[in-house]
């Protein structure tokens, strides 16, 4: 599985708290199945919740809801076409510690296909596994571009978007 990394490596480089204290951001997979279609093809897709925790997070909601929108805009678009997933796709829970502080839990639906192909030159049964990557929808930011969150007159985050 990708996805969780790549969501880590989002999370850190847009909330600057998270790099100094990485083991703020704890980062799980509930859920999980393996689903294969039945075909001769040794490909499947993963699907699980990624669930995403943040300890005593003392920055605002936005600054993790805006990064993690669009890391899922870029990671797993089609959620956002239908209704009915549009509604499951992203659930959050927070604790609040003190008036500065919350726990924060935020869990995500998420699928992973993988494909196996036939690696060349190789004995009969070497496959190549390849984690295929979802499409850009139409419209998307194909350019890198920095993003910025503010709240009024408070930067909350910001990041370096790249597309794939």
């Amino acid at each position: 599985m990708d996805k969780p990394s790549k969501l880590r490596d989002t999370l850190t480089n847009a909330l600057p708290d998270l790099k100094t204290n990485p083991e703020k951001l704890a980062i799980f997979v509930v859920g999980g199945r393996v689903v294969h279609s039945g075909t001769d093809a040794l490909s499947w897709e993963y699907r699980y919740s990624l669930r995403v925790l943040l300890t005593d997070f003392a920055g605002h909601a936005d600054a993790v809801m805006a990064p993690l929108v669009m890391w899922m805009k870029t990671h797993q678009p089609e959620v956002f076409d239908n209704p009915d997933t549009r509604e499951k796709a992203i659930r959050f829970e927070a604790e609040f510690l003190n008036s500065g502080a919350v726990d924060l839990q935020v869990d995500l639906q998420l699928t992973e296909a993988v494909l196996s192909r036939a690696r060349p030159n190789s004995p009969p049964g070497a496959l190549n596994l390849i984690h295929k990557e979802e499409q850009p929808r139409p419209l998307t930011i194909l350019q890198a571009e920095r993003w910025e969150v503010w709240l009024r007159d408070e930067q909350l985050a910001r990041w370096d978007y790249a597309p794939r």
